[in-house]
């Protein structure tokens, strides 16, 4: 099993810290002393949450706190209560996400859910919590990806699917648009000179509810996804699956833009290794249309000037 590296005097931000891997990485990491700062959308089930991790560890240091990556408005005001305590971030953990709900669905803002809360969502919050991101020392930025980005497109004619919905390919689309956005984050810390390390990972097949619970959004019963249906694929525990994200968040051998999964079957178990990222996550043209696209899409820009440290 992966042992996470002291995290002690480190603040972190993981979305999603209520449950799945977004949950065991916020527990390891609180293990290793780090601050964590569980961003989730419901406060009660965030609440849930600490208490059991608490119980467990009675000294990890743990703080609930609330948005909504379906809705910028709550992103910014999650990012403004962020900066009032002007103390760095020296890791920011981009987790939370839905997965193929089986009819369209929009966000707040009126963008399709899973374009909405797998990309724009977390790109706005990477953004708006960048300049507090940057004044650490050796900051991070993980976004948390999928094994279905190699078979994603990037519509650019059409990107939040209001022609013809499809649950898994809208899904798979979100998940290279994160990829992506590791990638072309990655270019411009190299070109601008910053420290940040801006690496993904995704879980391979890892147990959790994401796969019911997207599914069923809409629906009066639970549904269970098409890929966890398959019971002939293999798959493996959060605590195996969440070991990727943190290599990606810790691990001294990680590398700028770097993509880390499970290196056994098909690339949905075992340890963690380094993945080759799909052909269309290399295309920095298309990365920085989307970055672009994004920007626009959000209202959210880079700063022009960041004070380093």
């Amino acid at each position: 099993m992966y042992s996470v590296p002291d995290q002690t005097g480190k603040l972190v931000v993981v979305t999603g810290a209520n449950s799945g891997t977004g949950k065991e990485a916020t527990r390891r990491l609180a293990a290793a002393g780090a601050r964590v700062v569980m961003a989730v959308r419901t406060i009660a089930k965030g609440e849930q949450a600490r208490a059991e991790m608490l119980a467990r560890h009675p000294g990890a240091q743990l703080e609930v706190r609330r948005v909504d990556l379906a809705d910028l408005a709550s992103v910014k005001e999650f990012a403004d209560g962020i900066a009032t305590g002007d103390t760095p971030i020296d890791l920011l953990i981009n987790n939370a996400g839905v997965m193929a709900p089986p009819t369209r669905m929009t966000t707040a803002d009126g963008f399709e859910l899973q374009f909405g809360s797998n990309f724009l969502g977390p790109f706005a919050l990477t953004v708006r919590l960048l300049p507090l991101v940057l004044a650490a020392p050796s900051p991070r930025v993980v976004t948390m990806t999928s094994g279905t980005a190699s078979y994603g497109r990037i519509h650019f004619d059409d990107l939040q699917w209001e022609r013809r919905y499809s649950a898994n390919f809208s899904y798979a689309q979100s998940k290279l648009a994160d990829l992506m956005l590791t990638k072309h984050l990655a270019d411009i810390a190299a070109q601008r000179g910053w420290s940040l390390l801006s690496t993904a990972a995704h879980p391979g097949f890892t147990r959790t509810n994401l796969q019911t619970a997207g599914a069923s959004l809409g629906r009066d019963k639970p549904k269970r996804s098409l890929l966890n249906s398959l019971n002939i694929l293999p798959s493996q525990g959060v605590e195996q699956g969440t070991e990727p994200l943190l290599y990606a968040a810790t691990s001294p051998d990680a590398v700028n833009g770097g993509y880390y999964g499970p290196g056994g079957r098909f690339g949905l178990v075992g340890p963690t290794t380094t993945v080759r990222s799909p052909r269309s996550a290399r295309d920095a043209i298309a990365a920085a249309r989307l970055w672009t696209e994004a920007e626009r899409l959000t209202g959210v820009a880079l700063p022009t000037q960041v004070a380093l440290p």
